[in-house]
């Protein structure tokens, strides 16, 4: 965002004076000296001055400076981010497979999570304690285990997501969901990666059984 007249709305604090600008003097009379109260283009004081005026404003809404770059700013959340996808990252790897991708989403960003992040995961703590008394049920019947895997291509990060979820005695018993550590080239490639995972983890739990 370019903001115009940005550096002319600093405040001078030292006396600074110049002659009168062009079309301002009047003839026959003698020149005269102006006395200034704001900046104009050209004093290497005004980006110092507006620098400083705007550090000052910014910090009274709770933003940080950026160590690496002075000009970027952020505000950081004051609330309990990690804490609380601890506790979905809890109750995802005991009995509720069905929130393992918003965890995988939403715990890659405890380091810089905005607003939109917070409020997804209230969101999600909101779904589970509407959905409290849903659970897992093994109905006792044939020892068969199935395997399920899905893929996406390309996240926004240029990541692919894949999961797994393997069933046995009518429930599940094993689940996941996060990113690829490769980087796939087309779909085919994140389909293959995530059967590979798959096939992996059915290998384990068979000889497991």
């Amino acid at each position: 965002m370019d903001v115009k007249t940005t550096f002319l709305n600093g405040f001078v604090e030292e006396e600074i004076y110049r002659d009168q600008l062009e079309g301002f003097t009047v003839v026959g009379e003698e020149p005269k000296v102006c006395h200034l109260q704001r900046f104009i283009y050209g004093l290497k004081q005004a980006s110092r001055s507006w620098n400083i005026h705007f550090h000052e404003v910014i910090q009274g809404y709770d933003f940080v400076k950026n160590d690496f770059d002075p000009w970027v700013y952020k505000k950081e959340l004051d609330v309990p981010y990690a804490s609380a996808v601890g506790i979905i990252q809890y109750v995802a790897q005991c009995t509720r497979p069905d929130v393992a991708y918003a965890l995988s989403v939403t715990s890659g960003y405890q380091a810089c999570a905005g607003e939109a992040y917070w409020t997804a995961v209230k969101t999600i703590l909101k779904y589970l304690r509407r959905t409290k008394n849903m659970f897992l049920v093994y109905d006792g019947g044939e020892l068969i285990l199935e395997g399920y895997s899905d893929a996406s291509f390309q996240s926004d990060d240029d990541k692919s997501q894949s999961g797994f979820v393997f069933k046995l005695i009518g429930s599940v018993v094993a689940w996941n969901s996060s990113k690829e550590d490769a980087t796939a080239d087309s779909t085919t490639e994140t389909e293959y990666i995530a059967t590979s995972e798959v096939a992996k983890e059915a290998v384990w739990t068979k000889n497991y059984i």
